[in-house]
């Protein structure tokens, strides 16, 4: 995609976060998120269900002054008959609730992030060999989570953790606009890569970073930023000392972002019909085991 090729209102907005004071936007934002003085959060709440109509039927929890901040109801549970895991040893799950962004295969190491854009596994992962030479020519699915939707993350299928990485990075946001408009955006956000054994091999799910985003956090190692670090770090973990069920809660986004989805050379099959624009919701089959 050349930039004649994209919108001028999409330059415009992309333009715009470039000199924002990203990382200090997105501290002020994880500090509001969790006030817990009842007229600051109540008003919170109220306004981002109008704003974004929400729908609180789904919730386990729909009382919304029961939430003890905002940050508990942005990351609020559903009822458990709202999200049914795809039955078949076969079947891959949508990881989240939200919209396809991007799905399709790995051109050796470059993924589609917009119409004529791409940035490489290489990047995603930090420079780090190994674990890009494990998609090559691989699969991918890139999920959006807008501002209304669901945003724990589950388990696409079985598996057990064997690497997990944190990649710091700007805080871009990551709607569409931004998508099509900054060049390489998932590889410049910052990130948390976890990597499966799981039974179509390799599995990675990277859970992307983005303005106002408070915090990512895993349900084995808890918050994993902030804080925010300057340097890549990594965790290595052996046998089943993590293992995680189809449809078990992996983590979670403390405000909302992307989710990229990574298999290893003719493992998976997407189900026919999922493009971009598509809307998916966690534990629908989206494709399955080859």
């Amino acid at each position: 995609m050349s930039e004649t090729d994209v919108s001028f209102m999409d330059r415009v907005k992309a333009g715009l976060q470039y000199p924002l004071p990203q990382h200090a936007i997105t501290r002020m934002v994880h500090w509001l998120a969790r006030v817990e003085t009842p007229a600051v959060k109540s008003f919170l709440i109220r306004r981002f269900i109008q704003r974004f109509k929400v729908d609180m039927s789904e919730a386990a929890e729909p009382v919304c002054s029961t939430y003890p901040c905002f940050n508990a109801f942005f990351t609020r549970a559903l009822r458990a008959d709202t999200r049914p895991i795809a039955d078949g040893i076969k079947a891959l799950v949508s990881p989240v609730d939200g919209c396809v962004s991007q799905i399709g295969g790995i051109n050796q190491d470059h993924i589609i992030q917009a119409k004529g854009r791409t940035f490489s596994v290489l990047e995603l992962f930090a420079g780090n060999t190994a674990l890009a030479n494990t998609f090559a020519n691989g699969e991918f699915a890139t999920l959006y989570l807008s501002p209304r939707d669901y945003h724990r993350i589950h388990m696409p299928m079985d598996g057990s953790l064997r690497h997990l990485l944190y990649v710091p990075g700007r805080l871009f946001s990551v709607n569409p606009p931004a998508t099509r408009a900054v060049p390489r955006l998932f590889a410049r956000n910052e990130r948390v890569a976890a990597i499966f054994d799981a039974a179509a091999g390799t599995m990675g799910v990277v859970m992307v970073g983005a303005l106002n985003v408070g915090s990512i956090e895993t349900v084995w190692a808890g918050e994993i930023t902030p804080p925010r670090l300057n340097e890549v770090r990594s965790w290595e973990y052996q046998g089943d000392a993590v293992r995680l069920k189809k449809g078990a809660e992996l983590g979670r986004f403390n405000m909302g972002s992307t989710v990229i989805l990574l298999f290893g050379r003719q493992r998976v099959r997407w189900e026919a019909g999922l493009e971009a624009g598509s809307i998916v919701h966690m534990g629908q089959a989206i494709g399955e085991m080859l």
